[in-house]
């Protein structure tokens, strides 16, 4: 491999590692105070380096072209789950529906194109992943048809954050346990995510329980 590979390969690692590690802290602060915010903030930069460093890897370098799937998930409940911290609203914006049909377009492209050459993967991994983001941005075109009185009321938001950043965390926790124990796959690639969305309904659960989180403004 070339010098411009091997670092690649090397940044995308890194950032990788850093991004797991405030993902984690994120997820174990308490939410919607400084120190949460701070670390998710940051997890988020990393995370676009990954996914930038992962782009590149997958359509300069044709390494391990599966993870695109990954990438492109990640990348967009990523995006998503931190617009919709920010907007706290579901008034359609032409940026956001954008961003949401480049990610599907991507993903279309790939599952055409790589099964048209005859490369195929464990049906529970790539349709999961695939299944996951025709999911949420079928979901995004869709919350813009309640009441928008309704879903700020009741803070729709708060829930929809959740989902996409613990999402989020658990595709990039996929990716780097399923490279590092590759030999166990597709297992090593699936329960990762499964976790995530253990986590996702009990933290949906608590919120819902407690009341609506109260956000610093």
């Amino acid at each position: 491999m070339d010098i411009l590979h091997k670092s690649n390969i090397a940044l995308h690692i890194f950032s990788g590692s850093i991004a797991l590690i405030l993902g984690l802290i994120a997820l174990l602060s308490k939410k919607g105070f400084k120190f949460h915010n701070t670390s998710g903030n940051y997890f988020l930069i990393f995370m676009s380096v990954v996914i930038f460093t992962g782009l590149i890897g997958v359509f300069v370098y044709g390494r391990n072209a599966f993870l695109l799937v990954i990438t492109v998930l990640s990348g967009y409940v990523s995006f998503s789950g931190y617009r919709i911290i920010k907007l706290k609203t579901n008034i359609p914006k032409i940026f956001d529906m954008l961003v949401a049909l480049l990610s599907l377009s991507v993903l279309i492209y790939f599952l055409y194109y790589f099964k048209s050459i005859g490369l195929f993967w464990a049906p529970i991994v790539t349709y999961s992943g695939a299944g996951a983001l025709f999911f949420i941005v079928t979901y995004d075109f869709c919350r813009y048809l309640i009441p928008r009185k309704s879903y700020e009321k009741y803070r729709v938001w708060i829930y929809e954050h959740i989902y996409k950043m613990t999402s989020a965390f658990s595709g990039l926790l996929a990716a780097f346990i399923g490279t590092v124990f590759e030999e166990y796959q597709p297992h090593s690639q699936y329960l990762p995510s499964a976790l995530g969305m253990l986590i996702i309904f009990g933290f949906m659960i608590y919120t819902y329980r407690k009341g609506l989180i109260k956000m610093p403004k």
